[in-house]
């Protein structure tokens, strides 16, 4: 680091990206993108777009905005269109979180929250899952905290019911509650018809996933009109032009194409259903996993050992360090052939120990 880097900065610890080698070609499923390829509409209105980056795009992402409020149920003043779901949940701690309102979130979910919290100088707790790693509910009742919760978890694609979102809710009047869903569209349940009862509630999604825009950086919140003001103050005040025009126009396309969508989604749930039966024959232990993901440990290698031995052997999975959790490894679920590949693989390494 710099001499001129702040004081408040130098004890930051940046969230670490999914690696992206280029030494060789790898079957890549180590970042939770989508194996297919964005809609053919999507393609085709980002191209109508390029002809227009001269000018600015829309800053309120009207036309955009307006699509996703259909999708959703809600108004469009109850939607906020971002660069990403991780900027929205920056957002939120932004604007929810100071020294007098302290964010929690459980110890092992997405890594992204504690560095949020740490670079917008929130104070935060994170509380331990149980040793299922399922969330706790009454560990989040009443705490007078703002909490953040990846529903379905990250990495252990664990999800937990509306009645304990709703639960959360309700004992925590005083407090936002954010239920980040992005990986909701493989199984999981969306909380966002809870906005019209609850106000006190954020919902992010992203098109990362499930709308193999992983590219484009593209995501939205739902939430009722008057916490989504407060986060345009913030957007507002950072940076107003946050979706460009290409991707703009490939979220509208995608959201044209909503069939493509979920026949991927239904092509992903049943080649993560293949892929558990197939490792749980191999003597691997599973999370019951509503993501695009499985979350898996075996007893005779250590998740270290066998993530440096698939990524000799061309296979790119997700390894933590993180103490509780360094016998698993996050495996992004791709077509039948990645997956088959993986199996294979995984064979091979088991045989020869």
């Amino acid at each position: 680091m710099s001499r001129f880097l702040s004081e408040r900065r130098k004890d930051l610890v940046p969230y670490t990206p999914g690696e992206q080698p280029k030494d060789m070609k790898y079957v890549k499923l180590n970042t939770n993108e989508s194996p297919f390829p964005p809609s053919s509409k999507a393609l085709k209105e980002t191209k109508k777009a390029v002809g227009k980056l001269n000018l600015y795009p829309d800053p309120e992402c009207k036309a955009l905005t307006q699509k996703i409020a259909e999708m959703c149920g809600v108004d469009t003043s109850e939607v906020l269109v971002t660069n990403g779901s991780d900027e929205i949940l920056n957002f939120a701690f932004i604007a929810f979180c100071d020294d007098k309102t302290k964010a929690v979130f459980p110890d092992i979910t997405y890594g992204f929250y504690p560095v949020f919290a740490d670079i917008n100088n929130v104070p935060y707790e994170e509380i331990p899952l149980k040793d299922d790693f399922t969330i706790n509910i009454d560990d989040y009742c009443g705490i007078n905290k703002n909490i953040f919760i990846a529903n379905p978890n990250a990495p252990t694609g664990i999800q937990i019911s509306l009645a304990d979102i709703e639960k959360i809710l309700k004992t925590n009047p005083e407090n936002i509650v954010v239920i980040d869903e992005a990986y909701v569209d493989f199984g999981g349940e969306s909380a966002i018809p809870l906005i019209k009862k609850y106000n006190n509630l954020l919902v992010t999604q992203t098109f990362s996933k499930s709308r193999s825009m992983a590219g484009a950086r593209l995501g939205f919140g739902v939430a009722c009109s008057e916490l989504i003001s407060d986060l345009n103050t913030v957007k507002y005040s950072t940076n107003p032009y946050n979706i460009n025009s290409m991707t703009m126009s490939a979220g509208m396309g995608v959201l044209s194409d909503n069939k493509y969508t979920r026949n991927n989604c239904k092509k992903i749930i049943e080649n993560r259903e293949f892929t558990v039966r197939k490792l749980e024959v191999l003597g691997f232990s599973c999370t019951e996993s509503f993501a695009n993901f499985v979350f898996v440990k075996h007893k005779s290698i250590s998740g270290k050992e066998l993530y440096l031995r698939l990524k000799e052997k061309g296979v790119l999975v997700r390894h933590f360090d993180k103490e509780r959790i360094t016998d698993y490894n996050r495996i992004t679920i791709g077509d039948r052939k990645q997956m088959e590949f993986l199996i294979a693989k995984i064979k091979e390494i088991l045989e020869e120990k």
